[in-house]
């Protein structure tokens, strides 16, 4: 059976997930955290990891070295454009980033050095 980080590298290639993907220029890893509550945590029979738990997924994460990342949003100055970038913000908190220098799209030889610390 494959280790933690190929299945999230096959998860990540595969057209089959919509709460997955790769940032811009495959450097970071973007995880809708409801949506994969329910596509991947939530599959009945067919689990891909181990756990049903967003928490545990996130702490195997962090066991293989990656890390979160805070997505830094430029605040405009007029309220009416301040309040559509809140509404934006809010839904895109839903969104996970996480990032390994060892995990990235373009050098794909590098996710076999992804250990389990």
């Amino acid at each position: 059976s494959l280790r933690f980080p190929q299945k999230l590298w096959k998860m990540l290639e595969s057209s089959k997930f919509q709460s997955i993907w790769w940032t811009e220029g495959g450097k970071c890893v973007a995880i809708n955290k409801d949506l994969f509550e329910v596509e991947v945590l939530g599959r009945e029979g067919q689990q891909v990891f181990h756990t049903q738990k967003i928490k545990s997924f996130m702490r195997q994460l962090n066991a293989y070295g990656f890390t979160k990342m805070q997505q830094n949003f430029q605040r405009s100055a007029s309220l009416p454009e301040f309040l559509s970038e809140e509404a934006a913000a809010s839904a895109h908190s839903q969104i996970l980033y996480y990032y390994n220098p060892s995990f990235n799209r373009a050098h794909p030889w590098l996710s076999e050095t992804c250990k389990r610390r």
